[in-house]
């Protein structure tokens, strides 16, 4: 038998199996198991909420049964949901993911903010506003930004062409393809600016604590877009300067930053010349998650 059906329930309704679901993962130790099962049983059965609703008596086909249990074996070896089902939204958008790129977490959405409130300070004239985001992974930051900005072109760079590829598809999945383009290099080093807006969201974990980290992030999330060297700033230290030199005069420069990292980050943009004119900016769960800088006009 099924591991999703019970004696009680020889037909798997999709209800059903929504419930067994949930209460497998509970028992697992999974948070939100109740939210992951109804992704996880609405991408087996190809319905969202409201089909789900409409057919809960349905039963599933073997087919069915069949994905989700894979699925279901997936999510209970601790592998996400946006890598089980290979898309996850952000700013209101979804984005396909790959190998190389992180789970576009709600937190980063903070950087979105941050830099969309500069942006509309800004007096741009006499050409097309750009927008550079440095290690673009699936492009969510780059991509959320040019939805909301529909004047500005972008550029995003990554050291993985998987990443880049997979950038490059978000954009054309997006109707952007035109207003983006994409190139591999180290941080900036292949940029030439002027950009009124540089984004990053760059490996900030310290080497030492990766084997500390959830499972989830752990196994499943590229090492190379989580480690930030020993003490978590390498990162920082080369895209700043890299930055600086590239940004347009009242350009501004908008990172992630890791719990704890927001002034020691400050700190590495004054020394590259930058001017920090504004608090960070904390999410949801009241860390100091995006932190900016401007290159003041001489």
């Amino acid at each position: 038998m099924n591991p999703l059906a019970t004696d009680s329930d020889s037909g798997h309704s999709i209800e059903h199996a929504r419930r067994a679901l949930a209460a497998r993962l509970q028992s697992a130790g999974i948070e939100d198991a109740g939210l992951d099962a109804r992704l996880l049983v609405g991408a087996a059965t190809g319905l969202d909420l409201t089909g789900m609703i409409a057919q809960a008596a349905r039963p599933l086909t073997s087919e069915e049964l069949a994905r989700l249990e894979d699925y279901a074996q997936r999510r209970l070896t601790y592998e996400p949901v946006a890598r089980i089902l290979g898309t996850r939204e952000f700013w209101g958008l979804p984005f396909r993911l790959s190998e190389a790129t992180l789970v576009p977490r709600p937190d980063t959405e903070t950087v979105v903010e941050l830099a969309l409130e500069i942006f509309r300070g800004l007096t741009i004239s006499g050409r097309r506003p750009r927008i550079a985001d440095i290690g673009v992974g699936s492009g969510a930051i780059l991509l959320a930004l040019l939805h909301e900005i529909p004047e500005a072109f972008g550029i995003g760079t990554d050291v993985s062409p998987t990443a880049l590829e997979t950038a490059r598809d978000n954009a054309a999945a997006l109707g952007l393809a035109d207003r983006t383009a994409f190139v591999a290099c180290s941080y900036a080093a292949a940029l030439h600016g002027p950009f009124d807006l540089i984004v990053s969201n760059p490996p900030y974990i310290p080497s030492g604590e990766i084997p500390k980290l959830s499972i989830d992030v752990r196994d499943h999330d590229p090492h190379l877009a989580l480690d930030g060297g020993n003490d978590g700033y390498d990162a920082y230290r080369a895209l700043i300067p890299q930055a600086a030199e590239r940004l347009a005069p009242a350009g501004a420069l908008i990172v992630e930053a890791g719990q704890g990292q927001a002034r020691d980050i400050e700190t590495l943009m004054t020394a590259a010349a930058l001017t920090v004119d504004r608090p960070p900016r904390a999410d949801l769960a009241g860390i100091l998650r995006a932190v900016s800088a401007r290159k003041m006009p001489p």
